[in-house]
């Protein structure tokens, strides 16, 4: 018994769910539409999401595969098989504000079809008795190997681009992201990665990202935040806030005593010193908040829910295609990167529809190896392992070039 026929390939089916007119409305606003001649706008991000689907490992992967496919291809809105310059330019020249609206527009697009789409998806360290929304904002290095990238240079003689996310823990989506240099400090994007956070939300950071200008004027728009204290942080005690007890070693009001933190900040804040549990092994960690109301507990579980984000970078890096590059200029990198998170929301909605229980790695393997067979995508979901007694067989011979088998 095999997953039922469908008239589209799974990889046309993946690429339906993007609005029919979007691509070509994204690339009139960017002024893509006047660069190109016979690989248009949607050729462009079809090819690239095939390459995070397939984890395709350079331009000629992508561009062989596409051109032995090329009528399959041809039934997705039209789209061509790109020549290996022609993509290369592309990524290079054509500008990836693009990708980065498409991204966003999608996000809106498939969560106004489903309103509760990602709901299903919490984290499963997430304190239960907070009913508001839940912000995790941190970073993720994304290295480069090439030592010329003056425009990502990170350390000596190294390169890197990276990741600044402000994740909603409710939903496992991002609010916010910004992909950039690796050369600047987190703190630096804090401000603009909280300045759509609304009043009442929380939103929980790394010490890297500790600038207390910015947490006070989160205070003054009255959204709750949680981090952890820098070692060198200069303060005064004004008062104890709770007693200790159990894994809670102190709990206290405070005021921040440098002449530049004061008055960066002059409110009073919280202090927090607990013992916390990582890798099985006991830490003392110190955190700060502008929130009185809270059980101390309930402060170190919220920052404990901070590691979820790690959950996330880790399905991006390790299961999408961020480690091997197109392409390595700032453009090209930044397509990449909004490709791959177009892919990542697009995989997750077929996971929302589909009820899909088991890990997103499995999800991706899953439809990697059917892509071009003309199965319906939810029914191969249905087989997934051999829970039914029965095994799908993909094609692994669609991979070679036509008159090519595995040996």
């Amino acid at each position: 018994m095999n997953p039922s026929k469908h008239k589209m390939s799974v990889l046309a089916q993946i690429c339906k769910l993007i609005p029919g007119n979007l691509v070509s409305k994204l690339s009139r606003e960017h002024g893509v539409d006047k660069q190109w001649r016979e690989f248009s706008p949607w050729s462009h991000v079809t090819a690239l999401m095939y390459s995070q689907l397939s984890h395709a490992m350079s331009l000629n992967d992508v561009c062989d595969a596409l051109r032995n496919h090329a009528g399959a291809l041809a039934a997705i809105r039209e789209a061509t098989p790109p020549s290996r310059n022609g993509f290369s330019h592309a990524n290079r020249e054509r500008n990836a504000d693009m990708a980065e609206d498409l991204f966003w527009q999608v996000q809106v697009y498939l969560q106004s079809l489903c309103s509760d789409f990602g709901m299903g998806r919490q984290y499963c360290g997430l304190p239960r008795r907070f009913k508001r929304t839940i912000n995790v904002v941190d970073s993720s290095t994304i290295r480069l190997f090439a030592n010329c990238l003056d425009w990502a240079k990170h350390r000596r003689r190294k390169a890197a681009a990276k990741m600044h996310l402000r994740l909603d823990l409710q939903t496992f989506l991002p609010n916010f992201i910004i992909v950039k240099s690796a050369g600047t400090h987190d703190s630096t994007e804090a401000a603009e990665l909280c300045a759509s956070a609304k009043a009442g939300e929380i939103v929980i950071f790394d010490k890297a990202y500790v600038d207390f200008k910015h947490l006070f004027k989160l205070h003054g728009r009255d959204v709750l935040w949680v981090t952890r204290a820098k070692d060198n942080m200069q303060y005064e005690a004004v008062g104890q806030h709770t007693a200790p007890k159990g894994k809670i070693l102190s709990d206290e009001r405070i005021r921040l005593a440098s002449p530049k933190t004061f008055g960066d900040c002059p409110e009073e804040l919280r202090r927090v010193e607990a013992v916390v549990k990582v890798n099985g092994k006991n830490k003392i960690m110190v955190f700060i908040t502008n929130n009185f109301s809270w059980s101390p507990n309930s402060i170190a579980d919220l920052y404990k829910a901070r590691w979820s984000v790690e959950v996330f970078f880790k399905e991006i890096k390790q299961t999408l295609q961020i480690a091997d590059f197109l392409g390595y200029n700032e453009n090209a990198v930044r397509w990449q990167i909004w490709t791959a998170m177009l892919v990542y929301i697009l995989l997750r909605f077929i996971a929302y529809q589909g009820k899909w229980t088991h890990s997103f790695t499995r999800l991706f393997t899953m439809l990697r190896g059917v892509l071009w067979s003309a199965f319906d995508m939810f029914s191969v979901l249905n087989y997934y392992g051999t829970a039914h007694g029965t095994r799908m067989r993909a094609t692994p011979e669609q991979s070679y070039l036509p008159g090519m088998t595995p040996g």
